[in-house]
């Protein structure tokens, strides 16, 4: 997961933007097996597909105070996109980015530069394709249908991540996190987000070692459950099936056990949900 060293979350409203100007860029990556996708504004909705390509439709929005700003904008903003092999990147440039000394790759705010520059991405990729996703303002991001593994971070918006089947990292810090698993992830598998709720459903053969976190919220799931040694879960009964709720942190078995699964955040609940066959 990127280090995002200095951000400053700037809402559009907070500015009088006089012109507009809207851009559609389309392109198509050949035999295409990784993708590393870097915005700044905007949201990004990736789908997986039975083919070997990556085709990106990119929406860009310029919104400056005056038509000087906009032009501006248009020479100092710029998506990078570069294929080595089968990996693609997708990078978008300005002068708000910060380039720290430790190599994270900050934002800085740039309401001041009188213009405020979006992308929103729809993508097309390889279903196994390996996924690196990132957004920081205005926007939320979608993940579906895909098998390969993934690392998702979001700072001012929600994922959603719906009938995955690989493994990896779904972080925000301000949105609520939900997740559908079309196969149960095989690899340790992180959910993180610090305002907004968790909620992940499985199949119903779950098996895994999970550790649950939340300060203000609880957590809960309708698996069968043990518990590890750090806390004992208590069991309700709800509708006719034991529900397991705790407080705070604790860890608890599913199944036999098995990959870890973390489930983190302050101010939510977290709710792992058995989806039946």
């Amino acid at each position: 997961m990127r280090t995002i060293a200095a951000l400053f979350a700037v809402s559009a409203l907070a500015f009088a933007w006089d012109v507009q100007e809207k851009e559609t860029v389309r392109q198509t990556f050949p035999a295409a097996t990784r993708l590393d996708l870097d915005n700044v504004n905007g949201s990004v909705h990736v789908t997986g597909t039975n083919g070997t390509e990556i085709v990106m439709e990119a929406q860009k929005t310029i919104e400056a105070k005056s038509q000087d700003r906009l032009e501006a904008a248009k020479r100092e903003v710029k998506l990078e996109t570069s294929q080595s092999g089968g990996e693609v990147k997708l990078f978008v440039d300005g002068p708000f980015r910060c380039r720290c000394g430790d190599g994270g790759s900050g934002i800085r705010d740039h309401g001041h530069l009188g213009y405020s520059v979006r992308y929103d991405f729809e993508l097309k990729v390889p279903a196994g394709a390996w996924l690196r996703i990132a957004t920081v303002n205005g926007g939320r991001i979608n993940v579906e249908n895909t098998t390969g593994d993934f690392d998702l971070s979001n700072v001012n918006g929600q994922i959603e991540l719906a009938e995955a089947a690989g493994s990896g990292n779904v972080h925000t810090v301000n949105g609520k996190i939900t997740a559908t698993f079309a196969r149960n992830p095989p690899g340790a598998t992180s959910f993180k987000t610090v305002n907004g709720s968790i909620e992940a459903s499985f199949r119903p053969n779950l098996a895994a070692d999970v550790r649950l976190k939340t300060f203000n919220g609880g957590a809960y799931t309708d698996f069968d459950v043990t518990a590890l040694p750090n806390a004992t879960p208590v069991a309700e009964r709800r509708d006719g099936k034991f529900v397991y709720r705790s407080n705070r942190s604790s860890s608890v078995r599913m199944g036999a056990g098995g990959p870890e699964y973390k489930f983190e955040t302050l101010n939510g609940s977290i709710r792992i949900i058995n989806r039946g066959q």
